[in-house]
């Protein structure tokens, strides 16, 4: 498999986490590039590890990857959005975060990576140097998730006291995205 090609598996395995960074860079008081860079991080570094995990674990738990990865991209997406419109409709303004906490970047990179947790299985079958690609991946993935990010942060000045509510809801229509896709589309 050409380099090519592995970077336009790359990009769109992305996709989702260029969506969520826009959400987080719409919906987080206080998202400086800083953020970007660490959320660009989070995910990047899924981005990297789940194929690897995927080519490791290869074809044989495939057909349990396959059967469970949209319902976790879901409920993940879901109770992180559900959250963050509970937050914004909340009377207490002053007590919200200014930053990602860890362990929603960690949910959020899980969510949005489970897909390159298959791609690694694929490319395992295919006989494809992993390293490379899972490096490949994981490199767009930081780029596009930075760029996402401080897009969004440019976004949400526009949309002041709605970003979050919008951010959650973002978040629940990917995750119904992705729901959708495998159910019905796979």
């Amino acid at each position: 498999m050409g380099l090519a090609t592995i970077f336009l598996i790359a990009v769109s395995l992305a996709m989702d986490a260029f969506a969520v960074s826009i959400s987080n860079g719409v919906s987080v008081p206080g998202f400086q590039r800083g953020t970007a860079v660490k959320q660009g991080i989070y995910f990047g570094a899924f981005q990297f590890l789940m194929p690897v995990i995927g080519y490791i674990l290869c074809s044989n738990v495939k057909q349990y990857i396959e059967a469970l990865d949209h319902w976790i991209a879901f409920l993940l997406l879901l109770g992180i959005g559900v959250s963050m419109i509970r937050e914004a409709l909340s009377e207490k303004e002053e007590e919200k975060k200014t930053v990602l906490s860890t362990k929603v970047l960690l949910l959020q990179a899980l969510a949005t990576s489970i897909d390159a947790l298959a791609v690694g299985i694929s490319f395992a079958l295919l006989d494809v140097d992993i390293l490379q690609a899972a490096a490949v991946i994981g490199l767009v993935s930081f780029v596009i998730s930075f760029c996402g990010g401080v897009l969004g942060k440019r976004l949400g000045g526009f949309l002041q006291s709605k970003a979050e509510i919008a951010g959650g809801i973002i978040l629940i229509l990917i995750g119904a995205k992705i729901w959708v896709e495998h159910m019905f589309f796979a």
